[in-house]
């Protein structure tokens, strides 16, 4: 892999957001952790004088398997479901297949461990929808999102379970399947051989500076995956917005919240499909977008000229300069988008 290879697949939104700017280029609901859960957080910073606990852990793998019907051997809690894609390598797969337009990280990471490769791009005439056809045969570990960023696409879970077969690991990356109203085709609740879910703690609940995430699937793969792993990989606080974040409460919230943006996302793809020349992917199932604008490059550079940010669409495989994705926020704030997109698309 080349260095500018390696720089492409290593963009992230978070680059694009610079300081003083309104930001949609990041998909992270909240600008802060809401007060309960910093106030849980601040209660566990007497703790940081020991180390993390064994069973400090399994409280939290235990929470973890609570909310999705699982067993707390069926959880490995992850310092950022991204950190996941690095102990791929473990299972020594001998061709991977990453579906694509899709988050870099898996292809970065599994590309670094010199595992082989090969992209599955998705047509955007079909809408990105994915069909297993189209994967290798060979592919003995087959990485996804859903929904996918960036395309905001869902697959529909029997889509999904027709990638399993024996002697393969298909790896679900459900990062933002909880701003889904109703989760409804999340594998998470699943428990079939080969079949790897990750989930994300980011997005939903604002931590992105403080790494949280579980994987669930089958305890000999999960072991295979932390053999590598350094003592006390999470640490106190990463645990406890663990159990926090996993509880019938905050499970709760997380569905209001995902109702309300889906709202929102409906009256936004509506105003940005109105803007001529602003073409919106769908249908979108996640709290972000894709659009496709001619003269991408140009449009994102006005648009920051104007105190808005928004994510560059060309790092992901299958995409090009003219495409943009975009988060939903709150209607005060997309209509701030919205006018600047008028206003830049329409001076040409």
């Amino acid at each position: 892999m080349s260095s500018g290879d390696e720089a492409v697949l290593r963009h992230h939104g978070d680059v694009d957001a610079e300081p003083g700017l309104l930001d949609f280029a990041v998909n992270v609901r909240l600008d802060r952790p809401p007060r309960w859960l910093r106030d849980r957080l601040a209660a566990a910073l007497d703790r940081l004088g020991s180390y993390p606990s064994a069973e400090d852990d399994r409280a939290a793998r235990e929470a973890v398997a609570a909310r999705h019907g699982r067993s707390a051997g069926e959880v490995l809690l992850l310092s950022g479901a991204a950190e996941a894609f690095p102990l791929l390598a473990a299972l020594e797969p001998r061709l991977a297949a990453v579906v694509h337009p899709s988050f870099t990280e898996p292809e970065l990471a599994l590309r670094t461990a010199g595992v082989p490769v090969e992209r599955v791009l998705l047509d955007p005439d079909d809408g990105y929808r994915l069909r297993p056809e189209a994967v290798p045969e060979a592919a003995d570990l087959v990485v996804l999102g859903n929904p996918t960023n960036p395309t905001s696409v869902l697959h529909p879970a029997e889509v999904v379970r027709a990638l399993l077969r024996p002697g393969r690991v298909v790896v679900v990356d459900e990062a933002f399947a909880d701003a889904v109203p109703g989760e409804p085709e999340s594998l998470a609740g699943r428990a079939e051989s080969g079949l790897l879910v990750l989930r994300s703690l980011t997005k939903t609940w604002a931590l992105s500076g403080l790494r949280a995430g579980y994987a669930l699937g089958d305890p000999g793969v999960l072991r295979a995956l932390g053999r590598g792993r350094p003592h006390w990989p999470l640490g106190t606080l990463a645990l406890e917005a663990v159990r926090a974040c996993s509880g019938p409460a905050a499970v709760a919230e997380a569905r209001r919240a995902a109702q309300e943006s889906a709202g929102h996302r409906a009256a936004l793809v509506e105003e940005l499909a109105a803007v001529p020349g602003v073409e919106v992917a769908g249908p979108a199932a996640a709290p972000f977008l894709l659009l496709r604008v001619d003269g991408g490059e140009k449009v994102r550079v006005a648009l920051r000229d104007r105190g808005v940010a928004v994510r560059r669409g060309d790092t992901f495989p299958g995409l090009g300069p003219d495409h943009l994705r975009v988060a939903v926020r709150e209607p005060a704030r997309n209509a701030v988008l919205v006018q600047a997109m008028r206003d830049v698309v329409g001076r040409g």
